[in-house]
């Protein structure tokens, strides 16, 4: 079955995460997506590294996640042949993905105004930092930098130990958002026949995630400080330990508050009480009904409390380790990862599938991610270029 973009040719000149993930998702589906590396591997290929050993002979974990479904070529665009090629290849993609600064886009060829002299229908997506129209426009940076900047990473963790999260959610939130955002273009160039530049910022979604807090921030002045896994909006709604593991429970809403009341045995106190009389209230004595939900927590085990707190339709679930996650029965019988095989690897990497699903086109993993310079020969040999040539290329290191 042809997936929703099949017959868009994507090249993705992306590093680590929101560039390469962006390109992925539009690989799941169905879009054929060129990565495109340094000629001695780029630096997000060994992140990770999957070798008893460490060793960088093969692709790391991020790498296999972010480059699913990606034919992989090697290229030094900074050389004259190198431009040559970019130049061809552009002339045969829709989509040029690359998250890196302007003044390096512009010294490989692949800012906007030189892409459309090439191709004039092109779309660009890239991904900044920081974004443009701003003191901070050409400064380089990570994901952390977008959690601390934002506001985020203040209101995590405790008071005077602000905590980034684990998770880089806004490398993946941009990826996500710039697939969007190319789908969108895709579409629109069929109406108008016209591409564009689609410009995503780490910063930007960021604030974007966290707004409804800047917000409240804004209209109140309430300077709200950090309390560690508890809401501040809603309650009970905190991390408990039972006796043999750890849980979250999380109450928003007049009918849980309610039900949660019954559960307790109690609840002519807590439903008469003015200090629990709305999710505001709850929130700003949120401390008063965790130390209530973390004594009935104590008394059970994990999957008691578990079991219960489902028979009140109360949402709950449990605090898994990595090993947990990749054991759990509705994690694996809902299909979310699939074991790709990699060369040199002697287990499947679990890689997440596409996390949106569509009834009728779905996206999928077709193949592993590439070696390095797996498709080099054969993309070259695509564009025109001859054994001898392909051969003075690598010669030249170009490729």
């Amino acid at each position: 079955m042809a997936g929703i973009l099949d017959g868009i040719r994507v090249l993705d000149f992306g590093r680590y995460i929101a560039g390469p993930y962006c390109a992925a998702l539009l690989g799941d589906l169905g879009a054929e997506v060129i990565r495109i590396e340094k000629v001695k591997g780029s630096e997000d290929r060994f992140v990770m590294p999957m070798t008893e050993d460490g060793s960088t002979d093969v692709a790391g974990a991020q790498f296999l996640q972010m480059n699913r479904n990606k034919l992989g070529m090697t290229l030094n665009p900074m050389k004259p042949d190198g431009r040559e090629v970019v130049r061809r290849l552009v002339a045969t993609a829709d989509v040029v993905i690359a998250n890196l600064p302007p003044a390096t886009l512009e010294a490989m060829g692949l800012d906007y105004p030189t892409l459309c002299g090439i191709k004039p229908d092109i779309i660009l997506t890239s991904v900044t930092a920081f974004g443009k129209g701003g003191p901070y426009s050409e400064r380089v940076g990570f994901d952390g930098i977008g959690q601390v900047m934002s506001g985020a990473a203040y209101l995590t963790g405790h008071p005077g130990e602000p905590s980034k999260a684990y998770t880089p959610w806004v490398d993946f939130g941009t990826a996500s958002l710039c697939a969007f955002g190319t789908v969108a273009a895709l579409f629109a160039r069929q109406n108008t026949g016209k591409g564009q530049h689609v410009e995503g910022a780490l910063l930007g979604t960021a604030l974007s995630f966290f707004n409804f807090n800047l917000i409240e921030q804004s209209l109140t002045n309430i300077n709200r400080e950090a309390t560690g896994n508890r809401s501040q909006t809603s309650g009970p709604a905190d991390i408990f330990k039972a006796k043999d593991g750890w849980l979250i429970v999380w109450i928003v809403g007049q009918p849980l508050f309610e039900r949660w009341a019954q559960l307790m045995g109690d609840a002519d106190t807590w439903l008469n009480d003015p200090r629990f009389k709305d999710d505001a209230a709850r929130g700003d004595n949120g401390a008063l009904l965790s130390e209530r939900m973390a004594a009935w927590c104590a008394g059970r085990s994990l999957a008691d409390a578990l079991e219960e707190l489902e028979r009140a339709r109360i949402p709950a679930g449990p605090v898994l380790n990595p090993a947990q996650v990749l054991q759990d029965p509705h994690i694996q019988q809902a299909g979310f990862l699939q074991n790709v095989p990699y060369p040199n690897i002697k287990d499947a990497a679990p890689v997440a599938r596409t996390p949106v699903q569509f009834s009728e086109q779905p996206g999928e993993i077709r193949q592993r991610a590439p070696q390095l310079g797996e498709h080099t020969d054969r993309i070259l040999s695509e564009l025109g270029y001859s054994d001898s040539e392909v051969e003075g290329l690598r010669e030249n290191r170009v490729v």
